[in-house]
């Protein structure tokens, strides 16, 4: 699978848009033992649930026709605002020395989103990046699917 090493005092993010757990390992690189620190959480609903109007319409082209817009996809601006608010927050404690290390796992749409928003400082202490959704796991699920070798 992943085979990650988690040294003594890393932190790892698990976050999906949605929801996002910071853990801290207590543990060691055999016996991780993943702790958490934070939890953030957003209520997101769909985007049908959030929006009401109906696309508009544009006429910047020659002539009468008009061409429908793409409508807003107010949930997935939501999971992209969501990602820049945990990377703001990495910073803000890189910044104060709470952690050396960073192991990420988040899906690729919100690793992306991570990528970009990570301050160097940030980026300077990621170790390892995995690309899955681990939010819906408990702890313990999440030491094994991060530590399992192939």
């Amino acid at each position: 699978m992943t085979g990650v090493k988690i040294d003594h005092n890393t932190w790892v993010l698990v976050g999906d848009g949605e929801k996002a757990l910071i853990f801290n390992n207590e543990g060691d690189d055999v016996f991780p033992n993943l702790q958490v620190i934070r939890h953030l959480e957003i209520e997101n609903p769909k985007t049908s649930d959030q929006g009401t109007d109906a696309p508009g319409r544009n006429n910047s082209g020659p002539g009468h026709q008009k061409s429908a817009m793409e409508p807003t996809d107010w949930h997935t601006m939501e999971k992209h605002r969501f990602a820049k608010g945990m990377a703001d927050m990495l910073y803000k404690a890189a910044h104060k020395g709470r952690f050396d290390k960073l192991v990420v796992a988040a899906p690729p749409m919100i690793l992306g989103d991570l990528r970009k928003a990570f301050h160097k400082e940030v980026k300077d202490r990621v170790v390892a990046e995995v690309h899955k959704t681990l939010t819906g796991h408990p702890p313990l699920e999440i030491e094994r699917i991060l530590t399992q070798k192939a």
